[in-house]
């Protein structure tokens, strides 16, 4: 499974496979009610989209992204965002293309990339200073001194 970021203004190619929309307001130049016609969506999950307030927070800390990130990753715990997350797996199961489209202008450092990372499998590196980091960093742990 492939999952592409595009921007919700950029036009729709044969290479998007199943093209769905995952912010919560319709793209600017998008009619009322024929957005989804217009952008050629397989789904709009506005569900997905972060809450206002942390979209607004995140305009003025752009260089927070791990607490974005975090604080993401929260709100999608949510029972709308938990059947709006279940829907988008169902439809990247059954594609071999998903493009996820958003209006953000940085893919990479928005809500898309973290539910392609999502899809994709991702995981987080460990935190821990147990055996998961020294298997993370091939073994290299320092020795602590006998007391």
């Amino acid at each position: 499974m492939s999952i592409l970021l595009k921007r919700a203004s950029e036009a729709a190619s044969s290479e998007d496979g199943a093209r769905v929309l995952v912010d919560r307001r319709r793209p600017r130049g998008a009619a009322r009610g024929a957005a989804k016609e217009a952008l050629k969506l397989q789904a709009w999950l506005p569900g997905l989209s972060p809450s206002e307030e942390l979209q607004d927070w995140f305009e003025e800390r752009p260089r927070q992204w791990p607490i974005l990130r975090r604080r993401y990753l929260a709100e999608l715990c949510t029972a709308e965002a938990e059947d709006a997350l279940g829907e988008l797996h169902s439809i990247a199961a059954s594609e071999p293309t998903v493009t996820l489209l958003t209006s953000a202008k940085d893919q990479e450092h928005s809500h898309a990339a973290i539910l392609r990372d999502l899809l994709d499998g991702v995981r987080k590196p460990p935190s821990t200073s147990g055996p998961a980091r020294a298997a993370a960093s091939g073994g290299r742990m320092r020795a602590r001194r006998p007391r």
